[in-house]
Formats: structure tokens, C-alpha cells, sequence
């Protein structure tokens, strides 16, 4: 199948969310000297030196949408550019109306003042870069320069520091990261020195780090100075798998230690870091911006809004339109062509965009009224298959549409995916949301006896009590998607 290149920039315009939506205007502006930015004075009118050009605009756009009644996202329009070019040229007929100003047409290069703002919005983005933070291994090549050792001993312990993973532990056995080193470098340094700059390495910030398993790297954690040290040493050293699958009673027997004791000693071992590399494992904090807003109507019902504050208004520019009443030569009219169909097809996706978002939100909102009234529980069963019969665009359409949107509500900020879900049904015939069970889940667990936990078996019949029949497989998944542990490890002795 063939795409018309409008439709494919359609589809990538309905994709982007507000931020990117924002960035690609700000590059068409750079890219395209026709495209302008609709400037707007306080009151959020037109600017008084715009006001005739933007009503000679309007009527020029009430035109060309009469011409390309066929841009519609849910057909595949296959153009050639003869029509393109029969649509440019009723353009530049209806152009010659616009009205006059004194301006220059003879260099169509960017003024200086626009390209001074580029610049300073180029040396803006720069300035405000987050400077790279230090990572683990700079750290500690950086205190293990301090040490006082042998020149091979320093490059072998530089040598091992960069082969920590990322959580500070050896990633192979410490006799093969020597047979390595001494292979690469030439060199035959013993295991017994290997093993004394390994136990340098141990000894740096943070504790734990060149730790060769799990279990030793608590172990390099626990100190002397640390209440309870030797139960804690002796739980880590013996007892870690037991601890996992909270089998007290057995560790109570096999250290004679007593289940008080034991708690107490657990207690510790949970202030344990076993990752200590993952701080300097730096994440960029992604802002969210909604790109909608719903707001209460007085007869209960809600209503989308498009936020569109932080995209600029834009139009083609009557300049270079009127260029073109100056019987320019046949290159400089092609390339005028090229560049304001380029900025037309860019704001019609936009309409385009705002008016499908609308409508899917829309959609989306109306049938997920409950969740708004009374909250997450209450949320229905929802396909995007649904949303699309509605609206009546593809399936594909609504995917675009809810990708990486978010969306302002009374009860917080949400993504337009996360109103979509599967369900089931209760006896009485009415659907429930699988969010919904999540959450009947979770309140029969959080309320349950601790030293009697509810089995999976359990929770089946508990659910089933009020009114949703569900398989045990079911529940144990949902179980482990909520990272909750079986009934033998959530027991309390």
C-alpha cells in the first residue's frame, strides 16, 4: 500500500505527545521559513500588524479545506503532485488578495533576528544540560589511588574495579579475572596478591562493593559496632534461603537461637544494602505535561479539553505568498511550492491531531465515568477496539491517539492508556475490570490474619463470596504480577 506523504505526517503528528509535539514546531519553524509563528498580545488577541493578514488567512483556509475534503485518518489517499501543484496554485491565486506591506521579498534568507534567536535558544538548551554525574567506578579508582601499593598491584586493582558490574560486584571468579589480567597484560602476579588487592577493594565506600556473590556482600556490610553482629553474621553465612522462604522454626532449631532473637536479627539484615553500586545509577526524571484536561459539567458529566498553552499558533506566511506575485524565476517558485505545502500539511495534522484527541478522550472519559465519581475501583472494562467503533477510526488510530498521553483529571494525573483493560464477569452478569480485582485483591490480604495468612485457595473462595468466580491460577498470577509473597512467606510467628 501507498501512503500520501500528508497522511504519514498525520499519523506521526497524532503520535507525539504535547512536549514532542512542541519540540517538532520548533524545528519546522527553524527548518521552514513560511511557517510563522502567530504572534498574540495579552488578551490573547491577534497583534494589530497581524490582524488584516490573519482574516485574509482565515478566509484562504476556509478555501483549501473545501479543496482536500478527501484528508480524512481513516482513509489511505494515494496523491500525485499534479494535485498538489493544482492546490498550490489556487493558493497563490487567492494570496494576491492578502494586502500589502513594505517589505523586502529579494533575499528569502532568514533575518538576523531570527537566527540570533535560534542561537540563543540553542545556547539555552546547552546551558541547562545536566552535567554527567560520577559514576561508580570513577569512584572508587578514585579512593583506591590512595592506597599505597606495588605499581602491578595498582594496575591489576584498576584492572578488577572495572570489571565490577554496575552494582559494585565481580561479575566473574577472581582466578579468572587474574588468568585474564596476566594474559592481557603480561604480567604473573600470584593469586596471593590478587587476593590482597581484592581485599583493598572490599574495604572502599560503598560497603559491599567487590563482593564475588550476594551473600558476601552483606557480609562486608555487617560491622562490629552493629547491634546483634554475630547473629546477624551467622543468619547471612547459613540461613539467607531460609530466610526467603520465612522458615523460622527451622532456623530456630538449627541455631538454637530464639524466634525473638531470630526477628531481631532479620530486622538488621533488612538495613543491608544488597545493591550498594545502585546510587550512582542516575535517572533522568521525566516530566509529564498533560496534553488534556477534564472538567466537571454542572449536570455530573465531564468534558474534554485540549491543552494546547505551550503550542504556538501558527500560519503560512503572507510574504512570501506575495513573493510570488513578483513573477519570481521557476526555481525559486518550486522551492516556495515545496516549502509552504510543507507548512500547510504541518497545520492541518496538527487540527487534525486535536480534533481525533479530542474525540477518543471524549470517548474514553464518557465511559469511564465511574472512575472519576468514585474512584480506581469503579473503573470498567475497556478495548481500544470499543473506542474506535465509536469514534469510527481504525484501531491503529486510537493507539496513536493514547500513546504517551496523560491526561488531568479531579483525581490526579493519568495516562490515557491506563483507563483501558480487560475484565470479567460476576455471577449477576455485570463486568469487572481486572484493576478492580487488583484491588479486592489487596484489601483481602492487608486485612488477614498474619499468623494464619489466606492460601491462594483461600483468596478464591473469599472473592467468589462476592460475586467474582475466579480460577486459582488466576489469583496466584495476579499474586505474583503484585509482588506478593505466598501465604508461607507472609506468615508472622
Amino acid at each position: 500500500m501507498k501512503l500520501a506523504p500528508r497522511m504519514i505526517q498525520s499519523m506521526e503528528i497524532l503520535q507525539l505527545n504535547m512536549m514532542a509535539l512542541h519540540d517538532r514546531i520548533e524545528q519546522e519553524l527553524v527548518e521552514n521559513v513560511t511557517l510563522e509563528r502567530l504572534e498574540k498580545s495579552d488578551d490573547g488577541t491577534p497583534n494589530d500588524s497581524d490582524s488584516d493578514d490573519l482574516q485574509s488567512m482565515e478566509r484562504v483556509t476556509r478555501e483549501e479545506r473545501e479543496l482536500r475534503k478527501d484528508v480524512e485518518t481513516r482513509e489511505l489517499v494515494v496523491e500525485n503532485d499534479t494535485d498538489n501543484k493544482s492546490d498550490f496554485e489556487r493558493l497563490v491565486e487567492i494570496s494576491s488578495e492578502w494586502p500589502e506591506d513594505n517589505v523586502n521579498f529579494g533575499d528569502s534568507r532568514p533575518s538576523s533576528n531570527r537566527i540570533s534567536e535560534d542561537m540563543d535558544r540553542q545556547h539555552d538548551m546547552m546551558s541547562n544540560m545536566l552535567a554527567r554525574p560520577q559514576s561508580l567506578h570513577e569512584y572508587l579508582l578514585e579512593q583506591f589511588a590512595f592506597y599505597s601499593v606495588l605499581p602491578t598491584e595498582r594496575q591489576f586493582g584498576e584492572y578488577l574495579i572495572q570489571h565490577l558490574d554496575h552494582n559494585g560486584r565481580m561479575q566473574s571468579l577472581l582466578p579468572e579475572v587474574l588468568q585474564q589480567y596476566n594474559r592481557v597484560y603480561g604480567e604473573e602476579l600470584t593469586q596471593e596478591r590478587a587476593d590482597k588487592v581484592l581485599g583493598l577493594i572490599q574495604h572502599l565506600d560503598p560497603p559491599g562493593v567487590g563482593a564475588r556473590d550476594h551473600r558476601e556482600m552483606l557480609l562486608l556490610q555487617v560491622e562490629d559496632s552493629m547491634p546483634f553482629h554475630e547473629v546477624v553474621r551467622r543468619l547471612v553465612s547459613d540461613h539467607l534461603e531460609d530466610i526467603a522462604f520465612n522458615r523460622l522454626p527451622q532456623i530456630q532449631k538449627s541455631t538454637g537461637y530464639s524466634l525473638d532473637l531470630i526477628k531481631v536479627g532479620i530486622e538488621q539484615i533488612q538495613t543491608l544494602n544488597p545493591y550498594p553500586g545502585r546510587g550512582f545509577e542516575q535517572r533522568a526524571v521525566q516530566r509529564v505535561t498533560p496534553d488534556l484536561a477534564v472538567d466537571r459539567n454542572d449536570d455530573g458529566t465531564y468534558s474534554v479539553r485540549i491543552l494546547d498553552e505551550y503550542t504556538p499558533e501558527l500560519r503560512i506566511s503572507p510574504r512570501y505568498m506575495r513573493m510570488l506575485q513578483e513573477n519570481p524565476t521557476a526555481e525559486t517558485r518550486e522551492w516556495i511550492r515545496r516549502k509552504v505545502e510543507s507548512a500547510r500539511w504541518l497545520i492541518d495534522s496538527i487540527e487534525q491531531r486535536y480534533s481525533t484527541l479530542r474525540k477518543v478522550a471524549q470517548e474514553i472519559v464518557d465511559h469511564q465515568q465511574a472512575f472519576l465519581d468514585k474512584g480506581p475501583e469503579f473503573i470498567q472494562p475497556l478495548k481500544m477496539q470499543q473506542i474506535a467503533d465509536r469514534v469510527g477510526v481504525h484501531v491503529t488510530t486510537v493507539s496513536r491517539a493514547v500513546d504517551e498521553k496523560w491526561i488531568q483529571t479531579s483525581r490526579g494525573l493519568f495516562p490515557l492508556k491506563r483507563f483501558f483493560g480487560g475484565g470479567t464477569q460476576t455471577d449477576s452478569g455485570k463486568d469487572v475490570a481486572w484493576d478492580t480485582i487488583r484491588i479486592r485483591l489487596q484489601e483481602l490480604i492487608d486485612s488477614e490474619n498474619k499468623r494464619r495468612p489466606l492460601s491462594d485457595d483461600d483468596l478464591v473462595e473469599a472473592l467468589a463470596d462476592q460475586g467474582i468466580p475466579l480460577a486459582r491460577r488466576t489469583i496466584t498470577k495476579y499474586r505474583k504480577q503484585m509482588q506478593i509473597p505466598s501465604s508461607r512467606q507472609r506468615r508472622e510467628y
